[in-house]
């Protein structure tokens, strides 16, 4: 059974802690990826999962089996690097099939599995050619192509698609997506751009500091994020983060000052748990309607800077206690610099978050 699983996994460099207690249960034909900022502990744990470093402490399980003190090379393990690290005075054909020398296959059952994983990932017509005379987004699919050759327990990315420009990167991640789809193998890719955790994981494990914040599918993290740092961390344009002032809670309506504004608004009853006190509040920008006038249930701003997104406008406003505060409107909805925004939050988009940073929920 192709699975992964990490336990209390703990990664130091002398007195530096780069990953500490993280658990991980990646299934067979799941994909997830590591997300977070550069220096979070991403790469080491995937690093520590092949076998490259070797862990503190906790544990590492692939396929049910405890693999702490194998070397890479026993782990059976597939791993596409960041950089392609391929053979330039190999051909694309001999590059994808150099994983095939240590099963001592014939001459004909190589070329045939190099013909059906090239296929796969469209490279029939450049399997002649050098390295060196392919475009950047051949050379990564002859990486994936290299890995999924063989018929590993479990396959691992770093930053696979980094080096791409933008249009060959949506691209890959289709084409990458639907490769892992089939092969029904336990996945973990590592990234720090949000979009590619996205569109391609099944679940998404959110990093920070050495540790594993969340853990959750794409669409629990982006609507029902753990804590501030998830929250802010999720989503572009990026969540606002106001912090609050709770005055009280009655009958599924809390009461709050926001932003220079007493606002109301139904509310999770786990709200009712906090103690009249400073709260943070999170409102994504498409979260909010543009009200004609003022009212309970609006926040107050001077539109500032407008940015034209195509089909819609992203808003950068000035609420009325100073604060910035970011607005995603329809294109059609004409915002001009120096207008007064009452913008109504969505009260099933709008997040509170304890003094600990957590989130309120029931």
């Amino acid at each position: 059974m192709s699975t992964i699983e990490i336990r209390k996994l703990t990664k130091k460099f002398g007195e530096f802690v780069a990953v500490q207690d993280a658990d991980l249960s990646v299934k067979a034909g799941e994909v997830v990826c590591l997300l977070g900022p550069s220096g979070c502990g991403k790469t080491t744990t995937l690093r520590m999962i092949a076998g490259l470093e070797r862990a503190t402490a906790g544990d590492v399980i692939i396929a049910g089996k405890r693999m702490n003190e194998l070397t890479p090379e026993k782990r059976d393990i597939a791993m596409v690097f960041q950089f392609y690290a391929l053979y330039p005075a190999l051909s694309v054909g001999q590059n994808i099939a150099m994983p095939l020398h240590f099963e001592k296959l014939s001459q004909a059952d190589a070329d045939k599995r190099v013909k059906k994983v090239a296929e796969i990932l469209h490279l029939t017509d450049v399997l002649d050619r050098m390295p060196g005379q392919v475009s950047e987004g051949e050379k990564q699919r002859i990486a994936v192509a290299r890995a999924i050759i063989r018929d590993p327990n479990c396959f691992l990315f770093d930053e696979p698609l980094s080096r791409l420009d933008v249009e060959l990167r949506h691209s890959m991640r289709g084409q990458i997506k639907e490769v892992l789809s089939n092969l029904s193998k336990a996945t973990v890719i590592v990234t720090h751009d949000q979009l590619e955790a996205l569109t391609m994981a099944d679940r998404i494990a959110i990093m920070r500091d050495g540790m594993i914040e969340q853990v959750g599918t794409p669409h629990e993290v982006f609507a029902k994020p753990a804590n501030v740092f998830v929250a802010s961390f999720i989503g572009t344009p990026q969540m606002n983060l106001m912090e609050a002032e709770l005055k009280k809670f009655s009958d599924g309506v809390v009461s709050v000052t926001v932003a220079g504004n007493n606002v109301e608004m139904p509310a999770d009853p786990a709200v009712s748990k906090l103690k009249p006190s400073k709260v943070m509040i999170g409102i994504r920008p498409r979260a909010f309607t543009a009200e004609s006038k003022a009212s309970r249930s609006t926040i107050g701003a001077q539109a500032e800077l407008i940015e034209p997104m195509g089909a819609e406008t992203l808003i950068h406003a000035r609420t009325e206690s100073g604060g910035d505060i970011r607005v995603v409107v329809p294109r059609a909805q004409r915002i001009k610099i120096g207008e007064v925004l009452h913008l109504k939050p969505d009260p099933k988009q709008t997040h509170f978050f304890g003094d600990n940073g957590k989130a309120v929920r029931a």
